[in-house]
């Protein structure tokens, strides 16, 4: 087979990569001898000053999480490849030394128990493809645990613990949007294994994005220090409430720097709810935009650089129904201020299904309420997928037709419309093309490509023929190329 590929650059849209930036006035307070006690304290109360009650309040909640994973790992000698080996030995020389042989490894993180019958949360990352799973409590108590779901575009998961005989200490749930920067916090876990550890600070921002590779993003931001193995472990606020599940931190050591990443607590409760029901649902919004710069803002005449421009709004989704257009700058979600696409996808996401969101909008200079319906992304068109084989150049892809709900379970963007390879088999002809996941098929042989059936129709057509000519997108580029079979 010969391949030529050309790559050539179609004009696409970049939607939804703001970075998130803060902006702030400094102000000086004046001394106010009305409102201002100088006094020297005059008891030892007054003068001792402890998170110790709240600690105490909080910390038999938090947990250390210990996995076992069993991996497979293949043995290599320096000989392996060696071809005066392999011509005496053959594959028998690789079957002999280079067997997959399995391998134990240990992981340890945190979790939160958030109510007495044993249900704890923590993060994806901690207990991804475990197969043993140990829970020890903060008075050396030890448990199993059951993993009952997990959800890797959150990064969250939900334990139960096993032959709970009387009721486990929690943490309640706060309402982590009436969090505000400057909020007291403390950080528990058991960082680096060393034993359940709190630290102390405040919270520096909110709404953090592009700070991993999730989908939804809209992190608490603290300076309480956090480590390796304080991840899953719980965010409190001052009154001894659960605000956020500690889940990244940003280091160029390995260790704190003071910048902490945590899933807001909201967020957790839906994710926990629909993970323990076994329906884990979210709602769709339908619309796709960008964050406002400061020359956007001059040019719609808005005081200010806030919202989401809103650039595209697929025919029959939510935001149409409920009004949206594009060009309208979306402000907040519910009275819930929204500044980048990834905080609108993070309050829609947070909303329960089958009732109404609440959009502030501007338009046009002026501000317009609407009420959008929460619904799930649709099936339609259906996905009919699909193995293809044969003697073509997708022989031993897997495609389908995108829709809404593939895209959403995916992560990527749910307007996206056509046809997408899924998968790739090895020692395919598909692979041999360099075809990869992700592609999405525009033509063959000249025929546009918009559903599997036109697909199916035009390879039916072209099976006798050696010589091909497809075009494949990629990461917004349209890929050609010429094969002979």
């Amino acid at each position: 087979m010969q391949a030529n590929w050309i790559s050539k650059i179609v004009a696409f849209a970049v939607i939804g990569m703001a970075a998130v930036s803060g902006t702030g006035n400094l102000a000086y307070a004046q001394s106010d001898e009305a409102t201002l006690d100088r006094r020297l304290p005059s008891s030892q109360t007054e003068i001792k000053m402890s998170f110790s009650p709240l600690v105490k309040q909080t910390a038999p909640a938090v947990v250390n999480i210990y996995t076992k994973k069993v991996v497979e790992q293949r043995q290599r000698t320096p000989f392996f490849n060696d071809p005066f080996f392999k011509q005496f030995f053959g594959d028998r020389f690789g079957g002999a030394f280079g067997a997959p042989r399995q391998r134990v490894e240990r992981s340890l993180g945190s979790g939160v128990i958030v109510s007495g019958d044993g249900t704890v949360v923590t993060n994806h990352h901690v207990i991804a493809g475990a197969s043993e799973i140990r829970v020890v409590l903060h008075d050396n108590r030890e448990f199993d645990a059951d993993l009952v779901g997990s959800d890797e575009r959150t990064d969250l998961a939900v334990l139960k613990l096993r032959d709970v005989d009387k009721e486990l200490p929690a943490i309640p749930f706060g309402d982590s949007d009436a969090v505000e920067v400057g909020d007291l916090v403390l950080a528990i876990g058991n960082p680096f294994g060393v034993g359940q550890t709190v630290t102390s600070g405040i919270v520096s921002a909110l709404a953090r994005a592009g700070v991993t590779g999730q989908d939804y993003q809209s992190f608490i931001q603290t300076d309480a220090a956090i480590n390796p193995g304080n991840s899953g472990g719980a965010l409190v606020d001052i009154d001894g409430n659960l605000i956020g599940v500690n889940s990244a931190i940003f280091t160029k050591s390995g260790g704190s720097n003071g910048i902490g990443f945590a899933v807001p607590a909201n967020m957790v409760k839906v994710v926990m709810r629909g993970l323990i029901s076994g329906d884990l649902r979210r709602p769709w919004l339908g619309a796709a935009g960008q964050a406002v710069t400061a020359d956007l803002a001059a040019s719609l005449e808005l005081d200010r650089p806030h919202g989401v421009l809103i650039n595209r709004v697929r025919t029959g989704s939510p935001a149409e129904r409920g009004g949206l257009q594009s060009g309208d700058v979306v402000i907040a979600v519910n009275g819930l201020a929204v500044d980048n696409p990834n905080e609108l996808k993070f309050r829609i996401a947070t909303l329960e299904l089958n009732g109404e969101a609440t959009l502030a909008v501007l338009r046009r200079g002026r501000e317009v309420t609407l009420a959008m319906p929460l619904e799930v992304a649709p099936e339609i068109p259906a996905r009919d997928e699909s193995i293809i084989d044969g003697r073509n150049p997708f022989s031993g892809t897997k495609i389908a037709n995108m829709n809404p709900a593939l895209a959403d379970e995916l992560g990527i963007d749910t307007l996206s419309e056509g046809v997408i390879i899924l998968a790739v088999a090895r020692d395919s002809l598909a692979r041999r093309t360099r075809l990869k996941a992700g592609d999405y098929i525009v033509e063959v042989n000249g025929e546009p490509i918009t559903s599997v059936a036109r697909f199916k129709e035009v390879i039916r057509a072209g099976e006798r023929s050696r010589d091909w000519k497809i075009a494949v997108k990629r990461d917004g580029k349209v890929l050609t190329g010429d094969f002979t079979l």
